[in-house]
Formats: C-alpha cells, sequence, structure tokens
C-alpha cells in the first residue's frame, strides 16, 4: 500500500462500516493506521487503538478504564435483553468487585496441577479424532478437529453430559457472534434466543450439581456453586452467565487457536518445514517437544490472533499515545494490530515460530488476561502438535472459509486430505 494510499485508508476507516476485503485480510488497514492516525476518532465518536504501548498501557490502568459494558450495551442489545443480561453479567465484561470473586474461583479449578491432569484425555480425545480423520483420509479441519476439542474440555470441566453438548457450538456462535461492532435484527434475534436457551439448560445442570455435587478441585461448575470469596458467593445469575461464558469463551478462541495454527502452516511452508524439523528432532525429548511447540503456538496467536478487538470505557480521564480521553469515551483494542508493531516485534509480517521473546497480546494483559490462557496452550501445543505427527503432508483440498467476524478471526469450514 502507498503512503497517499495508507493515509487514505486510515482517513475513511470505520469499524462500523468495514470493507469487503478487510475481512479477509485486515492487516494493511491496521498499518495504515498506526502508522498514520494510530489513536483513531471513529464516526460515533469512539477511540480506535492500534499501537502495542497504548494498548498496554490501557490494560494496566483498569481504574481509569472500565471494563464494564452496562452504557455500550444498553443501546446496542437493548436493556434487559438477554444478550445484554448475559454480557454485562460475564467476567470478561466487569470489573472488580464481581470479576475478582468470579476469577478467583474459576482459578482455583485451573491450577498447574490441575491442567496437568488434563493432558492424558487431552491426548486420548485428539488420537480419537485423528484416528476418524485418518480412517476417511480426510475431513474438515474446523468442524473434524478443531472445534471438537474445547467444546469437550470445557463441557468435561462443567461436568456437561456427553450427550447434551450437540448444540454448545451453534450457541456460543450466535452469542458471540453478537460482540461484532455492527449487528443485524437477525444476529440478535439469534443471539437472544442462544442466551435463553442455554440458560434453560444450564438451570437444570445446576440443579442436578446442587443435588450430586462434583470434586471441587476439578469440577468448575461444583467450585462456582459452592465457592465463596470474602464469605459471598455467586448469585443464581452471576452463576449461570458465567457458565455460559465460560463455555462460549473456552470454546471459540481455542477453536481458531487449532484452526488458524493449521491452515497458516499451508499458507508458509518454509514454517511448516522448519517446525517439522525442529519436532522430528525432539522426537525422543519430551522437554525439547513441548518447548518447541509452545513457541509455535505462541506465534500462531500471536500472527493471527483469536480475539482480535477488545473494549473499554474511559472512567478517569487522561491521556492515551498523547491523545486527551475524556470521561465517558469508549475504547477499542485492536489485539491483532498491536501484536503485529513493528515498534515491538521484529518483522512483524514474518511467521517465525521460534520467535523469543513473545510478549504477544492475544491474552489480554493485567487483571482481564485471560484465565484460561494455560488451558489454551496446552490444547494448541497437543492438538497441533500430534495432528503434524500424523499427518506431516496434509493438504487443504479446497480455500477454507472464514467465520465472517472482525472480532473473533477464524474459519468456519477448511476441507482437507491426510496426504
Amino acid at each position: 500500500m502507498s503512503a497517499e494510499s495508507a493515509r487514505d485508508t486510515a482517513t475513511h476507516f470505520d469499524l462500523r462500516a468495514l470493507r469487503g476485503d478487510f475481512l479477509a485480510n485486515p492487516y494493511p488497514v491496521y498499518a495504515a493506521l498506526r502508522e498514520n492516525e494510530p489513536v483513531k476518532q471513529m464516526p460515533d465518536g469512539s477511540v480506535f487503538l492500534t499501537r502495542y504501548e497504548d494498548l498496554v498501557a490501557v490494560y494496566r490502568d483498569a481504574a481509569s478504564f472500565s471494563s464494564d459494558k452496562h452504557v455500550e450495551f444498553a443501546p446496542k442489545y437493548g436493556a434487559g435483553s438477554p444478550l445484554f443480561e448475559h454480557h454485562t453479567t460475564s467476567l470478561v465484561f466487569n470489573d472488580p468487585p464481581l470479576h475478582t470473586r468470579v476469577r478467583k474461583l474459576i482459578m482455583g479449578a485451573l491450577t498447574r496441577r490441575a491442567i496437568a491432569d488434563m493432558e492424558p484425555g487431552l491426548i486420548t480425545l485428539v488420537d480419537s479424532l485423528l484416528d476418524h480423520i485418518e480412517s476417511q483420509g480426510g475431513g474438515d479441519l474446523i468442524e473434524d478437529f478443531a472445534s471438537a476439542i474445547p467444546v469437550e474440555i470445557i463441557g468435561n470441566l462443567l461436568g456437561v453430559p456427553h450427550g447434551d453438548r450437540g448444540p454448545l457450538r451453534d450457541w456460543s456462535l450466535a452469542i458471540l457472534g453478537a460482540l461484532e461492532p455492527a449487528i443485524t435484527p437477525a444476529q440478535q434475534k439469534l443471539g437472544d434466543s442462544s442466551v435463553t436457551e442455554m440458560l434453560a439448560y444450564l438451570k437444570g445442570l445446576v440443579a442436578e450439581r446442587r443435588k450430586q455435587p462434583g470434586d471441587p478441585e476439578r469440577d468448575v461448575l461444583t467450585r462456582l456453586i459452592q465457592g465463596e470469596v470474602n464469605g459471598e458467593r455467586l448469585s443464581e445469575v452471576e452463576l449461570l452467565q458465567n457458565c455460559i461464558f465460560l463455555l462460549n469463551a473456552g470454546h471459540e478462541t481455542t477453536t481458531n487457536l487449532i484452526g488458524n495454527g493449521l491452515i497458516l502452516l499451508q499458507e508458509f511452508p518454509q514454517a511448516r518445514r522448519s517446525l517439522l524439523g525442529d519436532m522430528g528432532a525432539t522426537v525422543n525429548d519430551a522437554a525439547g517437544l513441548e518447548a518447541v511447540l509452545t513457541l509455535a503456538v505462541d506465534e500462531f496467536l500471536r500472527f493471527e490472533s483469536s480475539n482480535q478487538l477488545g473494549n473499554r470505557r474511559v472512567v478517569k480521564a487522561g491521556q492515551v499515545g498523547g491523545v486527551d480521553l475524556p470521561v465517558g469515551r469508549l475504547i477499542t483494542l485492536c489485539i491483532g494490530a498491536a501484536n503485529r508493531d513493528p515498534a515491538q516485534f521484529d518483522q512483524p509480517e514474518v511467521l517465525n515460530l521460534r520467535r523469543t521473546p513473545n510478549k504477544h497480546l492475544a491474552f489480554g494483559f493485567g487483571i482481564h488476561q485471560c484465565a484460561g490462557l494455560s488451558l489454551a496452550r496446552l490444547e494448541g501445543r497437543i492438538a497441533i502438535g500430534r495432528f503434524l505427527q500424523r499427518f506431516p503432508d496434509f493438504k487443504l483440498s479446497s480455500p477454507p472459509t472464514r467465520g465472517g467476524r472482525a472480532r473473533f478471526r477464524g474459519f468456519l469450514h477448511a476441507p482437507f486430505t491426510t496426504a
């Protein structure tokens, strides 16, 4: 993109009226914004941030930049709607003290030991999916592999019976899809109905778990029901809405991590050869193989961040990037742009699966850093690593289909053959 074209792109950028080619490849637009208008005021008065240092400054200052979405979501969804009630009660869109209470309860069931204990079951799950794929000679990277893994893992954490897991992905896609910068009435209707259906299901699941509790050290739902922080338990509404959040957040972003990673290896054959070589050199060294795959997973997350956008509201006037921000100003944090900022990353447009250090922001930063980041890394490492060990020569059999979203970057379909 020429300098003049980049300036024009930055001047006319509007997150609520995106160009047709943006969703296929937003990164040239992000680069134009970083270079020309890194603190970009949108037509609706909000601000769009694209520099790494500016995102970190906002993440660090939770007292000045609120995650609470009551003000922002009331006009978007309608106060009292199912989507409004869900998204304003879930962990990610709240400030302390609710955020602190819910996060402490969840983190207590996601300790290092608890996550390590999940690895054997995760390997068994991944291998069973790979067995099925091998018997068919291929399949769909997303439907047959990437999306099947987090549904099982999060379903296990909450103790959702296997026979009840069928609707989870569709509910998740509808509810998270409603977080896009602009949505249609049909998207809102589907999102509202999905929240309603999910709540109805979870009420029954919670009632059963109250009668027959699980192990609170392993069962997140039991921990949320029984747990107390400073002598206070979650209300029924807080409990149910944060169960929805866990099912959705743990599903969509990890599906995207696995799918994006495998598809990037198709797009960058040199990186693929390098990774396979490093894996082959450490095949008899478990710690070395883990280190190789952990670096690769973090680079996939940096290069194609599963979650591209975050949001804050100014509650204490100040400056970001030298620009005054008054109380009430809404801010969009562009994680996808920050993770390719040349001021932070050497050759950011290069997929370097040996990159270190790699302080990407795909999991956020500060008090709202993703509570499940260690679990997501484990899922990505096991899924991608074992897939490549089984099918090092896999090929896409037709172009993959993008999810069509600005916030959550991933694919809906990616047909492939194993050789």
